[in-house]
């Protein structure tokens, strides 16, 4: 995976635009409704969704596979956000405690324990009472059932790019015991589920 999104990231270079995803808007209005103010996200890519949180007084922490994405980020958006650079399953990389939790369109791209191992290494990251939101693609997506056939739900869509695509049975199952408490239905690129979590005690 590392050197796919390195050769994306380096051909590509801003493939989704400066706009931010519609889910992180509304993280972003979650996150400042609760009092967020410091927040981790995995897979931040060159950082179009972090600068949302951000701009609106939010420490941001982000984690990236792809050198040149966080080449990018830093030309954006500047050197004084703290990038680590690495794959989120080799989390944690920092022993801080973050009150948000924010990973858009990452974990469908995962096998299954590396989808659980995130899931767990999140919300260990995550502080009593915070928040976490993830992104899913949903298998009413028209991609679905397409490529070569890997597992249950699971697709090579493209060399290098295998993908699970989410239900609600599946999310109870992977997110049930990490706080699960609300799916929503949203639109991106293609029809997603916006996921959320809260740590309570």
């Amino acid at each position: 995976m590392a050197e796919f999104w390195e050769t994306n990231f380096s051909e590509k270079r801003e493939m989704w635009g400066l706009e931010p995803a519609n889910s992180a808007l509304l993280t972003k209005d979650l996150f400042l409704e609760k009092s967020i103010k410091k927040v981790l996200v995995p897979g931040i890519g060159y950082g179009r969704n972090a600068q949302v949180f951000r701009e609106s007084g939010i420490d941001v922490t982000g984690i990236e596979i792809s050198k040149t994405a966080i080449e990018l980020a830093q030309k954006h958006y500047g050197n004084d956000m703290v990038i680590h650079h690495g794959s989120v399953t080799d989390m944690p990389f920092d022993a801080i405690q973050y009150d948000g939790i924010y990973c858009h369109a990452l974990i469908h791209l995962l096998d299954e324990q590396q989808r659980k191992k995130l899931i767990r290494d999140c919300f260990s990251q995550l502080a009593d009472d915070g928040y976490m939101v993830f992104t899913a693609i949903s298998k009413k997506a028209h991609t679905y059932g397409t490529g070569t056939y890997i597992s249950k739900d699971r697709y090579e869509i493209f060399q290098g790019v295998q993908m699970f695509f989410y239900d609600e049975e599946s999310i109870q199952a992977e997110f049930g015991e990490a706080g699960l408490f609300e799916i929503r239905e949203i639109t991106e690129n293609f029809p997603f589920y916006l996921i959320l979590c809260k740590k309570t005690l």
